[in-house]
């Protein structure tokens, strides 16, 4: 999940960690054996003398280097040392090394050098699933089902292909030219693609649910993703939308900025949105302005456990103001603030500063620190039966708000939803888990599009009138034998229907994208059932 930074006033959130902890009886007693271990021996008068700074750190780094029995990599001992030191702190402080600090800043920024499609390894061949609109390989002529067989004089077909590799192959600097060689229906063609900027969109689907009612799912609040979300919203508007379901189930958030953008399209001018403060930060407030498209548009939310950070943010602020309603199951409970430093050596600090607050007061962050299980969080719900019974639910009665409307709202652990929905275990088994795990809906709809691909043409035909037959079912059924899932007869029955709508919404993803596997997948979805008939019972 992501977490939050503060940089010249721009929050960014990252997603947080889920790691194990060490059971504190299991660290004393391996720092006891290693004590009953250790053998002194006094050192030989020859040996430098080692004059102890006023900085500690620095002391025994120094020690280490010039006494230590073996040869030591400083540097690792340096960032393992600034590893230790902020997990002391709390849960979303993080240091970043300089070779990971890229690739998590594209993910918050939106955009990478790249040439703009999204593959999968099938069948040990790499096949182009996705040609991204105005691209560099839209505009160099690739096509979805093309196979790339080589990458700047480099065999990427075979065994020894992998997601990685091809990842590093394919991206590099704006304006850099990749050579690849494709096939396409039994012919071979070269391809000279340009690198440019590739946009990574926070939007997964933007669609029309009924003439009245829209849907937006945002899956990250990354720097573009205000304006992304005012632009989708203008859309739908302009397709008759009069009410909105807004997705931000296993949103980990991004920057904070983008969260106070998108809940202004919702709000008169005037309204607190959010506020920040810390030791050593002031409040500082966020209030809407009078640029909001959706201020007439009713609005549901739906949130989960994995809803966190700008999620909150966004799901705090419509509650609060009692805008709109909140549906789903308690959100993660993240209310940390992070500023980002970056360092000379390339890395850099994520440091918690301060804590934000919804408008009535709340703050949502749950508790953390010693003899707390932060990091099992989700599966302590679980076993709580939280996920599946509200009144599981454990309010602190203590973090009671009111808002403007009369609403009670809690804090201290997430935003509690207006409407709890539990979790939808409805065709679940352990053999649908397996076709998620070896991805064979994916490779499915690959081999089925090889043949098929010219006879999906058109979407509302495909929606309305395109159905998994018997044959089809038991087909996949058989080819998800041949990728290593076996045969469950029992898991089968109770899975089918499931398993029906993922492959018809697979299909739709690989010929139109993510809103096509959307308008199919939302059919089968309970949160987003019960927000329609929320809607429809106030109409």
């Amino acid at each position: 999940m992501n977490e939050e930074l503060k940089m010249e006033h721009v929050t960014i959130e990252t997603k947080p960690n889920y790691v194990y902890l060490i059971p504190v009886l299991m660290g004393v007693t391996l720092a006891l054996g290693v004590w009953l271990g250790t053998l002194f021996i006094p050192t030989s008068g020859g040996s430098t003398e080692i004059v102890e700074t006023s900085n500690k750190f620095q002391t025994i780094l120094q020690m280490i280097d010039e006494r230590y029995v073996d040869s030591v990599d400083n540097d690792l001992l340096i960032e393992s040392s600034i590893q230790g030191m902020i997990e002391k702190l709390d849960p979303h402080s993080q240091y970043i090394p300089a070779k990971d600090l890229e690739r998590v800043n594209e993910q918050l920024e939106g955009h990478f050098g790249g040439v703009g499609i999204r593959f999968l390894i099938h069948n040990d061949s790499l096949v182009a699933t996705h040609v991204l609109p105005g691209s560099p390989s839209m505009k160099a002529g690739m096509l979805p089902g093309d196979r790339l067989i080589e990458v700047d004089g480099e065999d990427i077909a075979g065994n020894e292909i992998t997601n990685e590799k091809v990842m590093t192959l394919l991206k590099g600097k704006e304006g850099s030219t990749v050579k690849v060689k494709i096939y396409r229906q039994g012919e071979i063609k070269d391809i000279n693609i340009v690198r440019g900027s590739i946009g990574v969109s926070s939007i997964d689907a933007a669609i029309m649910l009924t003439p009245e009612i829209g849907f937006i799912k945002l899956n990250s609040f990354t720097m573009p993703a205000g304006q992304e979300f005012e632009q989708a919203a203008a859309k739908l508007k302009g397709q008759g939308m009069k009410k909105l379901i807004f997705d931000l189930r296993n949103n980990g958030g991004g920057y904070m900025s983008a969260a106070t953008d998108i809940v202004d399209q919702f709000l008169p001018s005037g309204k607190l949105i959010v506020y920040t403060e810390g030791r050593n930060q002031p409040k500082d407030p966020y209030y809407s302005t009078s640029r909001g498209i959706l201020e007439e548009t009713e609005v549901v939310i739906l949130i989960n456990s994995m809803s966190a950070s700008a999620s909150e943010i966004v799901a705090g602020a419509i509650q609060d103001n009692d805008r709109g309603y909140i549906m789903g199951r308690r959100s993660f409970g993240k209310g940390l603030v992070q500023d980002q430093q970056e360092l000379t050596d390339g890395s850099a600090l994520r440091l918690t500063i301060s804590r934000y607050y919804t408008p009535t007061g709340r703050c949502i962050q749950k508790p953390y620190g010693e003899g707390v299980d932060y990091e099992n969080d989700y599966y302590n719900r679980f076993e709580s039966g939280e996920l599946m019974n509200e009144d599981s639910l454990k309010m602190d009665e203590s973090l009671k708000f009111t808002t403007p409307g009369g609403r009670i709202v809690y804090g201290g652990g997430g935003i509690y939803p207006d409407t709890f929905i539990p979790n939808d275990t409805a065709g679940a088994s352990y053999y649908l888990s397996e076709l998620y795990y070896m991805n064979v809906f994916n490779h499915w709809a690959i081999s089925y599009l090889d043949k098929n691909r010219v006879k999906l043409n058109d979407f509302e035909t495909f929606l309305q009138g395109f159905t998994i037959s018997t044959v089809m079912f038991e087909d996949f059924v058989n080819y998800a034998v041949t990728l290593g899932v076996e045969k469950r007869p029992l898991d089968i029955i109770t899975s089918r229907s499931v398993i029906k709508n993922r492959m018809k919404a697979e299909l739709a993803r690989h010929v139109w994208e993510d809103n096509g596997y959307y308008a199919v997948y939302l059919e089968d979805d309970l949160d987003v059932q019960r927000a329609l008939k929320h809607f429809n019972l106030e109409l």
